[in-house]
């Protein structure tokens, strides 16, 4: 099995291999590096595409302690250091997108270009926090409920099939998992007079349907990097490239081919 112990985490990863121009793409919170198998299906023969999961999701073996996205970043780094990558494509989904900029700001020369979907730079919604809180407390205690996981798969997915699938994983995992992850997302720091910082080449992605975070916030993101052009809005929800990879997926393609 491919895992990369780096900074007290053991990684699992999955790496398409060949001679394509590497991409590393980041889950968002409460998914797994699977939420991209439509990008590796649709995109793997002319790329080498990295997926991986983050601290407490998927199989990573995660030390439980507190942790920032500033860490998942040196994470991601320091797997790029253990595939021997010099410079990739790094994207991601959400939080994945969080990790992603923050690994641009953190190291510059690594990142060829950005794969933004679904993210912004700042922090959550004030709010928003009180109710997140809640139900990640509720999650910590009880379980995912039946009632408490639909109400954010379709904050995440809003796919009947894929909701069901997800909910699936998610009942399967201890739930004290969500412990620190969660306490990461809510904690965040803001980025954004940061972004200018940040010359690579980045696509901004995003659902048009997105609750968990709203399209002005995208649109803020592409206006702070100065390699973004206009968002690329699709279909869908906060995780459109698993749910409407036929509108994702070419976006993502022409990008690359433009580098």
């Amino acid at each position: 099995m491919p895992y990369a112990n780096v900074n007290g985490q053991r990684i699992f990863y999955q790496d398409t291999g060949g001679d394509g121009t590497a991409v590393v793409l980041a889950h968002g919170f409460l998914m797994d590096r699977s939420m991209f198998d439509p990008q590796i299906e649709a995109l793997g023969d002319d790329h080498r595409i990295v997926t991986w999961d983050q601290r407490g999701f998927g199989q990573t073996e995660f030390d439980s302690q507190p942790f920032s996205y500033w860490d998942s970043a040196d994470d991601c780094l320091a797997l790029l250091d253990h595939l021997q990558f010099d410079r990739v494509v790094l994207g991601g989904m959400s939080q994945g997108g969080f990790i992603a900029l923050r690994a641009a700001l953190r190291a510059p020369e690594r990142v060829r270009a950005l794969i933004l979907m679904g993210t912004q730079s700042g922090v959550e919604d004030p709010a928003n926090v009180p109710v997140y809180q809640g139900m990640l407390d509720d999650w910590v205690s009880n379980g995912p409920s039946d009632e408490l996981a639909a109400v954010v798969a379709d904050i995440i997915i809003a796919d009947p099939m894929e909701n069901q699938r997800w909910i699936a994983k998610w009942k399967a995992r201890p739930k004290e998992l969500i412990r620190e992850p969660g306490r990461t997302l809510l904690a965040r720091d803001d980025i954004t007079d940061r972004l200018g910082e940040i010359e690579a080449p980045a696509v901004v992605i995003h659902g048009t349907e997105d609750t968990a975070i709203p399209m002005e916030r995208a649109e803020e993101l592409a206006d702070g990097l100065a390699g973004a052009g206009p968002v690329v809005k699709v279909p869908g929800a906060h995780a459109a490239s698993l749910t409407h990879p036929e509108a994702v997926n070419p976006a993502i393609a022409a990008f690359l081919s433009g580098l």
